[in-house]
């Protein structure tokens, strides 16, 4: 029988049409949670995997864990758009209980269907373009604060809520490349601090989760894979991550098992960094 710790709690998982987003969706569904998936739009573009539209992803969801699934789409680095998600949702489940912030990734203007999954041409630290160096620090950034002010005043309210923003290894290290990426990331783990800072008081807990490098459909299309870390888990750590590990790293921060963890930057990279966060 599964365990349904989560049950009673509503998860909304932005980003959750494709990859690590619907992995970490449907990961916390087996475990009882409510789920809202989120998408820019109804239908993803069919890229690195992601072919089915979020109405289809949400039948397979509820039907392989028998959980109540929404979905919900629209451009979260527009706060107006964001507001109006979040009223929606509160409108079907009465509240967000647990916030995924996943949306991002290192795409620029062209989007995650151009070559390379979207990774812009130049995406140094100088010579990348302004738009997309705009474009991923919306897509990264500000997706996460706007929908963490329409969140969080809710959960500070009902005295309960879990916010888990996806940050990532490349913000903890400096990169020649994906520098906006990882600026973007770091920005995210520092906002993740100051809102757990500010929580704290209300019993809202607020913890990054950063993956290392992590077999999602869109990194096997956005770079050439190293044969030789790809290998099953229960062997070397010195591979690549799974979608799944992940998803439990995101179960362990929203559940009773973390219940004196805040402002936390959780590595989930096999060790291949050990140095202080």
């Amino acid at each position: 029988m599964e365990n349904r710790r989560l049950a009673g709690k509503t998860a909304w998982v932005t980003g959750s049409s494709r990859g690590i987003g619907r992995a970490i969706a449907a990961h916390l569904a087996s475990r009882g949670a409510r789920i809202v998936l989120h998408g820019s739009a109804a239908a993803a573009p069919k890229v690195a995997g992601a072919e089915r539209s979020l109405p289809e992803i949400a039948d397979e969801i509820r039907a392989a864990h028998d959980v109540e699934v929404a979905h919900v789409y629209g451009d979260l680095s527009r706060p107006d758009v964001v507001k109006t998600l979040v009223a929606r949702i509160g409108e079907r489940f009465g509240g967000i209980d647990i916030l995924v912030n996943n949306a991002g990734g290192d795409i620029g203007v062209k989007g995650v269907a151009s070559p390379n999954a979207g990774k812009p041409e130049r995406n140094d630290a100088v010579f990348i373009g302004e738009e997309d160096l705009r474009m991923i620090l919306d897509r990264n950034l500000m997706t996460c604060i706007f929908a963490c002010r329409e969140t969080v005043p809710g959960m500070i309210e009902r005295k309960r809520g879990w916010i888990v923003n996806i940050g990532s290894v490349d913000g903890v290290v400096g990169n020649a490349e994906r520098a906006i990426y990882s600026t973007a990331k770091a920005a995210i783990h520092e906002y993740t601090r100051c809102l757990a800072a500010m929580l704290r008081p209300h019993g809202v807990y607020a913890n990054v989760v950063a993956p290392g490098g992590t077999m999602s459909e869109r990194f096997k299309a956005s770079r050439p894979i190293d044969e030789t870390r790809v290998a099953p888990v229960g062997g070397s750590l010195e591979r690549y991550g799974y979608m799944e590990e992940i998803a439990q790293a995101v179960e362990f921060l929203v559940s009773e098992a973390s219940s004196y963890i805040t402002g936390q930057v959780l590595r989930v990279d096999g060790g291949s960094q050990l140095w202080p966060a």
